[in-house]
This record gives structure tokens, sequence and C-alpha cells, in this order.
């Protein structure tokens, strides 16, 4: 979590606007070299997942810190070249991991010979029919897997992700008959409500695959996904993930010996460098109150200037961040407060868990005018945020060695309508 008293909260609000988004160039760097220690060695690969936050300022200080890429889309790899990652697959310093081809995917793999992750079968015919030819990787579903909430359900018989073992055989044969080498195979079982959880899955997920890479006799690598989880509830304990550089050698000779060849092991974490990195930044325009009466209990609402258009994750999956006020009221006495944003949406509240729509936080009540902090928000924050309601992205600060630089300005209505038109479409022929 940021230590909120190392940088001028208010002044910055006044020349970004509030909601922004502020993260710590130095805090990022520390958990880039922590995990780039963590693999740094032969056989072993740390991948950041661009989806946790896509800055090109975000993707420059990873690149500077040694660690590959997960890119999910097409236009995440335009945006990890752009941010000066090399393409090709040798070595495969990008890999676009996806379970359906959309938009640019297929040109882009094509134009710059990205590595591609492939999640369900039929896209050997798309790779096919497009001509791409060359290395591939297999995304499988091991059967097992969990994420933080149901919602996020990785691995197994509800989830979407990988193509189910049974269906091998058959994936590797039109690969052959396609001229796709299959270079690598990758899963990702999820973090799990319990750390307790994500080792076992991780240890479930290396037996595995010992048992399934001598199908593979072209394969080099083997990516056993991420999931390292970010202490988001106070009195979580700091992931120690050097604790996991045995369990990643052990992984690499094991599946070495098993394959009769060297095989690389590569790892993607994306939230465990970011989320704690960053906060969301708003202004408490008003407190309110209800009253209880035969629906139930009144609550005191703190309205703020952020939404889930900025930040989801409460909205969505119920997640948990820490919250804190700046301001004249920070010092006064807790009160249960909801926290609540500007969206014409019931659910638009930063307060809440997985099943309760209102969970309130004992906050000191702040007053109008005073900044409310969203914590450990530099993950899935400003990458999954949108114009719902015609609401412009909120702008982005990157505080690096005491100056602060703005990395994304606010958007306008300029920007949230410069993709629409009107073009006649060509009738049927």
């Amino acid at each position: 979590m940021l230590d909120l008293a190392e940088y001028p909260l208010e002044r910055l609000a006044e020349q970004a606007g509030t909601p922004f988004y502020l993260y710590d160039a130095a805090a990022l760097r520390e958990n880039v070299a922590r995990l780039d220690a963590l693999v740094a060695g032969p056989g072993l690969a740390g991948r950041y997942s661009v989806k946790a936050n896509t800055l090109r300022k975000i993707l420059e200080i990873v690149r500077e810190g040694g660690l590959w890429i997960d890119a999910a889309s097409g236009n995440e790899v335009l945006r990890a070249l752009r941010a000066g990652y090399p393409g090709g697959a040798d070595p495969p310093v990008i890999m676009l991991a996806t379970d359906v081809f959309r938009d640019n995917a297929l040109d882009v793999i094509r134009e710059h010979g990205i590595l591609a992750s492939l999640g369900s079968p039929g896209m050997i015919r798309e790779l096919r029919e497009a001509g791409v030819r060359g290395p591939v990787s297999l995304r499988v579903n091991p059967g097992f897997g969990h994420g933080h909430v149901e919602s996020c359900d990785t691995g197994g018989p509800s989830s979407k992700h990988g193509i189910w073992p049974d269906d091998l055989p058959a994936v590797s044969r039109a690969a052959a008959d396609a001229g796709l080498r299959i270079q690598g195979l990758h899963a990702h079982v999820g973090t799990g409500p319990t750390l307790q959880e994500f080792d076992e899955n991780l240890r479930l997920l290396v037996g595995f695959f010992e048992g399934l890479i001598a199908d593979f006799p072209d394969a080099t690598a083997v990516d056993l996904g991420g999931g390292f989880p970010h202490p988001y509830r106070p009195g979580e304990p700091a992931l120690d993930i050097q604790r996991y550089r045995a369990v990643l050698e052990e992984a690499r000779d094991r599946l070495t010996r098993a394959a009769g060849r060297p095989i690389r092991v590569e790892i993607e974490p994306g939230r465990l460098l970011t989320a704690g990195a960053g906060v969301l930044v708003a202004r408490v325009k008003e407190v309110k109150e209800t009253r209880a009466n035969h629906k139930g209990r009144g609550h005191t609402f703190v309205m703020v200037d952020a939404g889930f258009c900025d930040l989801i994750r409460p909205a969505m999956y119920g997640s948990y961040h820490r919250i804190e006020i700046v301001g004249r009221g920070a010092a006064g006495p807790l009160q249960e407060c909801v926290v609540a944003g500007p969206l014409c949406e019931s659910g638009d509240v930063f307060t809440r868990e997985e099943v309760e729509l209102l969970a309130p936080r004992s906050l000191p009540r702040p007053s109008p005018g005073d900044l409310l902090v969203v914590q450990d928000a530099g993950a899935y924050g400003a990458s999954m945020s949108s114009n719902y309601v015609s609401m412009g992205r909120a702008a982005q600060v990157l505080w690096d060695g005491g100056q602060a630089f703005l990395i994304a300005r606010r958007e306008t209505v300029n920007d949230v309508t410069q993709a629409e038109c009107e073009v006649t479409l060509p009738g049927p022929s």
C-alpha cells in the first residue's frame, strides 16, 4: 500500500483534476526487480500480463526490468512493440494468448512473427487460412484452477479458457497439417482464495505438464501462468515470491527430464507488479444519509466523483480495496460509511462484497472537498475503465524521483465520440 504522505495529492488533484490515477515508479521498479530476480538464470522467464495496466510508460519500466510480455489482443501486442519490445518468436519475447482471434490479431501475428498461444481448437484453422506458418503454443485447460472469486474461474469444466486435454491429439494433428509447430504449452490456474490453494494448484500443474510434455516433441517451453496474489485486505500477508524459486527450478528440471531436452519454464503475473503501485484519487462531493424504514437500516453515503467507469473491480467482483481519507475529515471519528460514485447505477459502490451490494466501511467521516483514495488500484483499474454515460477516462499520473508526470490525459467528449461516423455500407452484389 502506498504511503500517501509521500505525494502532494491536493496539488496533483488541482493540476490533473479528479478522479485520477497515481502510480509510483519506484514501487513498480521494485516489484519488477523482485520478479526478475525470481526468474533469473537459465531455463526460466517472466512475462508481464499487459492487461493489468497497458500504459506505455508502465510497459517501458517493465521492459527495462528485463521481463517479457503476455498480451491478450492484437492491440496489446502493438502497444508492447511501441514500448520498445521486439517482435519475432526466437525468442518469443511477446506472446499473444487468447481464446478467440478478434480484430487485427491475425494480422499482427503474421506481420510481426508473434508467438500465439491458442486457447480454442478452431484457431488452428484460422491461422492456416490466414497463411500463418511457424511456431505456436497451446493453452490447455488442466481441469482444475480457481480465481479469487467464482467469476474468475480459470480452469475446470466451467472455465472457457484453454483446450480440454482430450482434444489435444486432434489439435496436434491439425497443427501439423497446417505447418504449425507446437513450440510451447500454457495453462493458468489462477490465484485461488487462499495461498495454500494457489501453492497446491501450481504443483499439480507441474505434474500435469510432466505427464503431457512427451506428446509434444517440438515444445521448448511451458508457461505456468500467473495468479500470484496481492494483499488487498488489511492484515493479509504480502507474498514472498522468492519462496517459489525452488518450485520453478524443480519444475524446469522435472519437465526437462520428462521431455528429454531443455524446457524453459515461464510465469506471467500481472497484478503482482502493478496493483500496489497505483491508487485512484477521487474528490468527496457530498455526505448524505438515508433513514431506517421497513426495507432496512439507513446508511451514510460518501459520494465521490469516481465511479465504476473508473474502477470496476468492486462492482464486478465485489473486490475489496482499502480506502483512505485525505483532508479535513481524515482525523475525525470513525463511522460506518458506504462509498458511492456518480453513475446512474445502484451498483456504483466501492464498499461492497461479492454477494452484498452494500458493505459499509469504518472510515473517518469526510467533508466535502476532501480527497478519498482507493488503494491497490494499479492493476485492472484504468485498463478496465470505460466511457459509460460518456464519461471521459481519468487522467493518469506517474510519480518518479520526486516529480509528477502526466502520462495519460483526461479524455474529452471529442475523444469519447471520435469513432462515430456515418458511412454507407455496400449493398448486396
